[in-house]
């Protein structure tokens, strides 16, 4: 690699237009040529109309990159020969799990695949994704090698910078959040450092390997995951000995060393993910890791603890459970956050269905047409007017449901479960 890289005429490439890829585009195209791609010409369409379906970019900043004609700017499309002229190529695509929960890279090596026929000599390709210990090197680069027919570090190099976005933030937005950089050379990293510095404004962390910024990303939404785990664990506890979660959590929270986390569903593209990662590689290697899968399967749990604690309200004030009206506020996977991706709330919708209630899916921010086609789950947009019902769970905390008058949805007979705890106490029969 050529350590005069010259980064004030970087062309930059962007793989992905999601969560991630999107707001990362914008940012780098305030002082870069970038051009955005995605496969999906929908998304591709959207976007050049001047709309983010996921309200990670507002429409004015969007447009405005995008009338940039200068030398910088932003380009976005779907055809891969767009891409052939960069030098930088950034892969922000998802990396989910299958069915079993174990990794599934099929979109990183799409996105290989896609670099690889057009990299050429010089050009760097960094990685955002999430992903284990060893997969850019041992699972990409191979790739890229094969559709360019170049060789890894003597004609090109890859790097990792994890993501840190946290959809629906934004107080912690991409440029106020320390970037941890990596390169597969010492040129390549001080380049892709440098790079990350130019427009991140909390600073970067250059890490000593590719391998040491992988393992960080993955153990920072694991060590979620079991902190979470841990509190709804408490929860359950403190249920049966009748004691209020949030008041212990309140009166443990005046110590100085104490970690608050809150109970919940623990879902997203994220934390309900990457711990499966981890444990993936980890076994690979011989160890079977006991936390980190208990703290999974506590909090996979969650969704089907709520509705059968919802159930047993019901049936202390005689509501027939079969036939019940149920309104269940909130299906994405966090508050004033679109994001529909691994929501954990259709877990309470699918064990409230097995008793044959009848239930009304109500989020304002969600793409129901996603979640039925995900989940197979109906949501509404809008509430009936006049309609009243036997239960409410309030799954989601959407600054619009704080806003409602959630008695008067109910008639007099009636079961309010507060999943968030973010109603008044009074009001709610239950709350995690």
């Amino acid at each position: 690699m050529n350590a005069d890289f010259d980064l004030q005429h970087a062309k930059i490439a962007v793989i992905g237009l999601g969560y991630v890829g999107l707001p990362l585009a914008v940012e780098f195209a305030k002082k870069y040529n970038v051009t955005g791609f995605d496969i999906n010409i929908n998304r591709i369409n959207a976007l050049n109309a001047g709309f983010d379906t996921t309200r990670e970019v507002d429409d004015d900043t969007l447009k405005q990159v995008l009338a940039d004609t200068g030398i910088n700017g932003l380009k976005l499309t779907n055809i891969n020969t767009d891409i052939e002229n960069a030098n930088i190529y950034i892969i922000t695509v998802p990396t989910p799990v299958d069915k079993y929960n174990h990794p599934d890279l099929t979109p990183l090596y799409k996105a290989s695949e896609t670099v690889g026929k057009v990299l050429k000599h010089g050009d760097i390709v960094i990685y955002e994704s999430t992903v284990y210990p060893g997969v850019t090197e041992d699972e990409c680069v191979p790739v890229l090698e094969k559709f360019s027919g170049l060789k890894f570090n003597a004609d090109f190099a890859v790097g990792y910078s994890p993501e840190r976005i946290n959809p629906g933030d934004k107080e912690h937005t991409l440029t106020k959040i320390k970037k941890v950089t990596s390169g597969s050379t010492d040129e390549a990293a001080e380049i892709i450092d440098k790079l990350y510095q130019s427009i991140i404004v909390a600073g970067t962390h250059k890490a000593p390997s590719i391998k040491v910024a992988e393992a960080a990303k993955v153990i920072e939404n694991s060590q979620r995951d079991i902190n979470i785990a841990f509190v709804n664990e408490l929860a359950k506890i403190f249920c049966k000995l009748g004691i209020d979660t949030r008041e212990v959590l309140d009166a443990a929270s005046t110590k100085w060393n104490f970690l608050r986390f809150s109970p919940g569903l623990v879902g997203g593209h994220c934390i309900g993910v990457d711990p499966y990662y981890l444990s993936q590689k980890a076994q690979e290697v011989g160890y079977h890791p006991e936390i980190i899968l208990a703290g999974r399967k506590l909090n996979d749990g969650m969704g089907e603890y709520i509705a059968h604690e919802v159930i047993k309200l019901m049936v202390k004030k005689d509501i027939p459970v079969k036939g019940a009206e149920v309104l269940v506020l909130g299906i994405t996977f966090k508050e004033n956050c679109p994001d529909v991706r691994n929501t954990r709330v259709v877990d309470i919708v699918n064990t409230l269905n097995e008793f044959d209630a009848r239930i009304t899916v109500y989020d304002p921010l969600a793409n129901c047409a996603e979640v039925e086609h995900e989940y197979g789950v109906q949501c509404v947009s809008e509430l009936q007017e006049g309609k009243i019902y036997d239960t409410v769970i309030l799954a989601v905390a959407h600054d619009e449901f704080k806003a409602l008058d959630i008695e008067k949805l109910c008639n007099g007979h009636k079961v309010i479960y507060d999943v968030k705890s973010v109603l008044p106490k009074q009001l709610a029969d239950a709350r995690l």
